[in-house]
């Protein structure tokens, strides 16, 4: 029937849970780029007709298959980029290396994607913060205040501050450690 495999996926992806990724279902997907495939040769053959033969009765059914190719599309892109979107968030969930048991769920072109990347945030948290760069996918959740209670001094700029001709007085830190 019409679409039928094509929601299929999509209400395969709807049951799982948020945080999982369901086996990749590459026969499901094939299975709707042959019916994609059967439509778009039955409306050219009836295209071709109605334009030989000038019969307009069939119109309303290549209208109907016309429209049948683009839910199936719809749907199958649907996964697709539902799919993507759960492989990124467990890039940020597990880190650059991915327990064995979700790559087997993913297709090969998936895995691809997955190190593409992987890769490409990488070379930005290198390109950030300077030398060694900085680990974006630390510290995912906020804190809980917004202000800053106590400062800690890791470094004595005292040394320094003499240097450079500046006043102690004002780089000296009070017994709470807040500058």
């Amino acid at each position: 029937m019409f679409c039928e495999k094509a929601m299929e996926l999509v209400r395969e992806l709807h049951r799982a849970p948020e945080g999982q990724l369901p086996v990749f279902n590459e026969d499901g997907l094939r299975q709707v780029l042959e019916e994609m495939k059967a439509l778009y040769e039955q409306n050219q053959s009836d295209v071709n007709e109605v334009k030989s033969g000038g019969q307009s009765d069939l119109i309303p059914t290549i209208k109907f298959r016309h429209c049948s190719l683009l839910r199936n599309r719809r749907c199958a892109v649907a996964y697709l980029y539902d799919r993507l979107l759960r492989i990124r968030a467990l890039r940020w969930e597990y880190g650059s290396v991915l327990p064995n048991a979700l790559r087997f769920h993913m297709s090969a072109e998936e895995m691809e994607w997955f190190n593409r990347y992987k890769k490409s945030l990488a070379t930005y948290m290198r390109s950030l913060g300077g030398d060694g760069g900085l680990d974006i996918t630390q510290d995912m959740k906020p804190p809980k205040s917004l202000y800053i209670e106590k400062a800690e001094c890791i470094k004595d700029c005292k040394r320094s501050a003499k240097t450079m001709g500046a006043d102690l007085k004002d780089l000296s830190l009070d017994k709470e450690g807040i500058i």
